[in-house]
């Protein structure tokens, strides 16, 4: 298939997939048909009874009152009804609009939510939010005003072809000369356009991913002192969008004045041609008025489809971006499993597992172990040595590419995905808090948590007494992620969360590395509450936090190179002996 008859396949896709979002609203869009309907047939009877009108004053009998006066009442009577038409048409259209935004966006953040992280780990935040917020804003346009205008074009050309044949074939004959070459410029200029606003969307894409990346981390680039440095980057990508931004609005704008110059010029024709045809009694001067009046409003849609035609292929191109994401595979489309896990012991075992983010380079070579109910597991090692690694592969975000892991004796690949994440709580190194109260955000670990359960999670993470501190309490906002609370306090609300959460395993990556010594040592009895009873997977850099573990796996390469209790280790005088020693000398 060439590349041509690609694009039009894809192009008739997308235009297929938004016709699927009307048909979700058939009510409304008859309605807006039918509105649409009668708007422009109540407005093409105007040039006609114009004509009517004219046609009633005559230089030698004189002119007839009654009928000038009666054609243009009931000239007036159909503009009223048709603008009144209109004005509901425009309502009706607005209201669909958003009806269908509204669907588009939650099938966008759905999918997003569904996609597997290796898909997100790939993509830029700044891209995803493009195509949720922009993108569709960009399809929400063209759906209140431009589809609508060229939905009416249609009627209205139709109409004022069959106008013009009706009062004048001759005239008709003339103004036909125009139409292929007014047809023609239209269709070649969107071929050429079209590529230009796919191309805009990609490079605002890009733009925003970089901005949100620069800002999420501006603190660190004030300490560093590259302001300079990020402003020339950033200069370069916006240069780029704008310039991608004014090639598709130039060409596109070429459109409008190309096709309003042949309209002219048809204009010329047929003025000429009618004052022949007058001056040898062929035609009307009512007639010729009706005529010009015809032609330009078979004019004016054409123009105003070439105007439009711009901002219809960039919406165009946002759809298709859109639904290039909301057609890809959701995590575990492949997926066969159908055990719910209930009531895990918390067995889990490593046989011989094998993993590469990329195939080609292996993180995880060949990795075996075994933790038993309500152990402890504590991962440490070197950064980048795969401690967080093992977590992804047994949280099922991603699946190895050799060997098996297991939970309670049964692979872990037979459970589903929403079953086996459940039977986990975690509390990562990166906090994450949602704009809400306290409150709620501590009672995300648990549906239906109860504010008794809430102050008792709170209290267990020795957080209680700064949360009641608080002029509102556990009623105080968190905003923005929890700008308005230190590091160490956010890491402990999270703490309460999980603590909350009747998870029967643990997973704690680094989840005290944003807490100071003190704090540290103030929620440590607390953890070793939380842990009682759960089989929890511990990744540490202090590891003064995992004396206590019952199993220590020490990650090197990808590699297991020792495992045991501390006191063993440190017997040994290997590799966690010098890691260990090295944090306390």
């Amino acid at each position: 298939m060439t590349d041509e008859k690609l694009k039009k396949k894809n192009r008739r896709a997308v235009i297929a997939r938004l016709a699927g979002y009307f048909m979700r609203y058939k009510f409304s869009v008859i309605l807006a048909f039918l509105l649409m309907l009668g708007s422009n047939l109540f407005a093409l009877l105007g040039p006609y009874l114009t004509g009517k009108a004219i046609n009633a004053i005559d230089l030698e009998t004189g002119v007839d009152f009654q009928a000038v006066v009666f054609y243009c009442a009931l000239m007036a009577i159909f503009y009223v009804v048709s603008g009144i038409l209109s004005y509901v048409l425009s309502v009706v259209m607005i209201k669909l609009s958003q009806k269908i935004i509204k669907s588009m966006r939650k099938d966008v953040f759905d999918k997003i939510l569904a996609l597997p992280v290796g898909y997100l780990d790939k993509m830029q935040a700044g891209d995803l939010i493009n195509r949720i917020s922009y993108d569709i804003d960009t399809v929400n346009s063209s759906l209140s005003n431009d589809i609508l205008q060229a939905a009416t074009g249609i009627v209205t050309v139709i109409g004022a072809l069959i106008g013009m044949l009706a009062v004048s074939p001759a005239l008709f004959g003339v103004f036909a000369i125009t139409i292929p070459l007014s047809v023609f410029i239209t269709v070649q200029r969107s071929r050429q356009v079209r590529p230009l606003f796919r191309k805009r969307s990609g490079k605002l894409a890009e733009l925003n991913g970089y901005s949100e990346e620069m800002i999420s981390g501006i603190k660190t680039i004030k300490a560093y002192g590259v302001e300079d440095d990020m402003i020339a980057h950033f200069a370069d990508k916006n240069k780029t969008a704008v310039d991608a931004y004014y090639a598709a609005d130039y060409y596109g704008s070429l459109i409008g004045p190309s096709v309003n110059f042949v309209n002219n010029f048809g204009t010329v024709l047929i003025s000429t041609a009618g004052s022949l045809m007058y001056l040898f009694n062929m035609i009307m001067l009512g007639d010729i008025s009706s005529f010009l009046l015809y032609a330009r409003k078979f004019s004016g849609p054409i123009n105003e489809y070439a105007n439009i035609m711009s901002e219809i292929q960039s919406a165009l191109a946002a759809a298709e971006r859109v639904f290039r994401l909301t057609d890809e595979l959701p995590e575990g489309a492949d997926d066969k499993a159908t055990d719910e896990l209930e009531n895990p012991k918390g067995d889990v075992s490593f046989q011989h597992v094998r993993f590469g983010y990329d195939p080609e380079k292996v993180i995880i070579r060949d990795l075996s172990f075994e933790a038993k109910a309500g152990q402890t597991v504590a991962i440490v090692g070197p950064t980048g040595a795969g401690k967080t690694t093992l977590v992804n592969l047994l949280m099922r975000f991603y699946d190895p590419q050799g060997g098996t892991i297991t939970l309670d004796g049964k692979d872990i690949k037979e459970y589903t995905r929403s079953s086996l994440r459940a039977a986990f709580s975690m509390v990562l190194q990166d906090t994450w808090l949602f704009e809400g109260t306290i409150r709620e955000n501590i009672a995300y670990g648990k549906d239906g948590a109860t504010d008794e359960e809430i102050r008792e999670a709170a209290r267990q993470a020795n957080i209680a007494d700064f949360i009641e501190a608080l002029p509102e309490g556990y009623d105080t906002p968190v905003t923005d992620g929890g700008v308005n609370l230190s590091k160490g306090q956010k890491q402990l609300m999270t703490i309460a969360r999980a603590m909350l959460s009747p998870a029967h395993m643990l997973i704690l990556d680094e989840a005290t590395s944003n807490v100071d010594t003190r704090t540290e040592l103030l929620i440590r009895g607390a953890m070793d509450r939380l842990m009682q009873g759960k089989t929890c997977f511990v990744i540490a850099h202090r590891l003064s936090t995992i004396k206590n573990a019952d199993l220590i796996l020490v990650v090197k390469d990808g590699d297991i190179v020792e495992r045991g209790r501390h006191k063993e280790l440190l017997e040994r005088g290997g590799f966690y002996s010098e890691i260990y020693n090295a944090q306390f000398e």
